[in-house]
């Protein structure tokens, strides 16, 4: 969609500013480019085929943005379309990123009460023979382009249309690429090794969670090696504090109950029968499809597949795989494990910030944060007491050396006194 000539003479410069190359640019309807913020207005065709209520404003000053800087704005912009200056024939395009049945008979709408500088400077509308362009003199709009098509076709014996040639149904994404009478017929598989990769790294990242918890569950606590203090630090080099402080964290969340209620959970989430009415017998458990539980009670739950098994099922039915994992339901047990195992890992990971809290909240809002504060008020009440017992201890000393200061000048009177006798 070409402007209909070309912008100026042979030596518009695109790269210099509009009010610069003034002389070099040939204008339509007595327009003037002056300084200052313009405006120019465009919308069009969405992907949907509907066009926007909305228009999407462009700002530019002739005396500062040369055309090439106006066509980046506009291609960067929200307006859903695609500018272009041909430095060969002088002329700008304009096109539509999306085609399709346009409601306001147009591919892209100019509002020309804005500013008419892409009507009067850029030449558009286009050439005849490219394409159409029409004017509402009762909103003085360009509208160009011609009303497209939506693309029209028959599936499955029912006629319906889509805005693009690129369009999906039921998960399956079609291109149409060139009209036909004939019946074209799509065939599907499914991708085997996709699905059992995807439900293997949903089990090994299992397997690895739950390690990861038991680990936590059954770490040795060392009652001997408590936190040190500033002044054994400075007794000690780097790697003996990094060796202390390593046994000192050791067996911290040994047998927390969040971490073990969690756990726990997590077991039923997996073993339980998933129920609904997506769910075909045969594949409503884990076990049903080839993956078990380790009868190593060491492992702590760890899961295994059977490869040939879980192949054979997902060929089988690989919607009701994925409805095992991913079924949506109103209760637990309609979810699939996938989800619940969700909602369990967002159930503890709340219990977690309730207890430990997290790095936007303050002490007052979690458990541990409220121990601090409880801890640092004894801190400082037990100060207050020591001040108090110091400074009685201070009225006492200096009472008692009062008291002996008396002692002794009474002393020294009284021999004095007696001494002044026996002469």
């Amino acid at each position: 969609m070409y402007g209909a000539v070309a912008v100026g003479n042979a030596n518009f410069d695109p790269s210099q500013t509009l009010l610069s190359q003034d002389s070099n640019i040939t204008k339509n309807n007595g327009y003037t480019l002056s300084s200052g913020t313009k405006e120019i207005r465009i919308k069009a065709i969405k992907s949907d085929g509907t066009m926007p209520t909305e228009w999407t404003t462009i700002q530019f000053d002739p005396s500062v943005d040369s055309l090439n800087s106006l066509i980046n704005k506009i291609n960067s912009s929200q307006a859903g379309v695609v500018a272009f200056y041909d430095s060969r024939t002088g002329r700008v395009s304009l096109t539509a990123k999306n085609t399709g049945d346009a409601s306001e008979g147009a591919e892209i709408v100019i509002d020309g009460t804005a500013d008419r500088f892409l009507i009067d400077v850029l030449k558009l509308p286009q050439d005849s023979d490219i394409a159409a362009a029409t004017q509402d003199p009762s909103n003085n709009t360009i509208m160009l382009g011609r009303k497209g098509k939506n693309a029209q076709f028959t599936i499955n014996g029912l006629p319906t249309e889509r805005p693009t040639n690129v369009f999906q149904i039921n998960g399956y994404e079609y291109t149409l690429k060139q009209t036909t009478a004939s019946e074209v017929t799509v065939t599907a598989s499914t991708d085997v090794d996709a699905i059992f990769n995807s439900i293997k790294s949903f089990v090994d990242k299992y397997n690895d969670t739950i390690a990861k918890i038991n680990a936590e569950l059954k770490e040795e606590r060392y009652r001997d090696y408590p936190p040190l203090t500033d002044e054994q630090k400075e007794a000690m080099t780097e790697k003996q504090i990094e060796l202390w402080e390593e046994k000192a964290r050791s067996g911290m969340l040994r047998g927390d109950s969040i971490l073990s209620s969690a756990l726990s959970k997590m077991r039923m989430n997996v073993y339980t029968k998933v129920e609904g009415a997506n769910i075909p017998s045969g594949f409503s458990q884990l076990a049903q499809i080839g993956i078990t539980t380790s009868s190593n009670y060491l492992d702590g739950g760890k899961l295994i597949i059977d490869e040939t098994k879980l192949r054979e099922k997902i060929k089988e039915n690989p919607d009701a795989v994925y409805q095992l994992f991913n079924q949506d339901g109103a209760t637990d047990a309609e979810k699939g494990i996938a989800r619940r195992l969700r909602d369990t890992i967002k159930e503890t990971i709340g219990k977690i910030e309730q207890k430990a809290g997290k790095t936007v909240w303050t002490n007052q809002q979690f458990a541990i944060g409220r121990d601090l504060i409880q801890i640092n008020d004894q801190i400082d009440r037990f100060q207050d007491r020591l001040k108090q017992i110091e400074d009685r201890y201070y009225r006492q000393f200096t009472a008692m050396e009062e008291a002996i200061q008396r002692a002794n000048q009474q002393s020294m009177y009284l021999m004095n006194a007696f001494g002044g006798m026996q002469r």
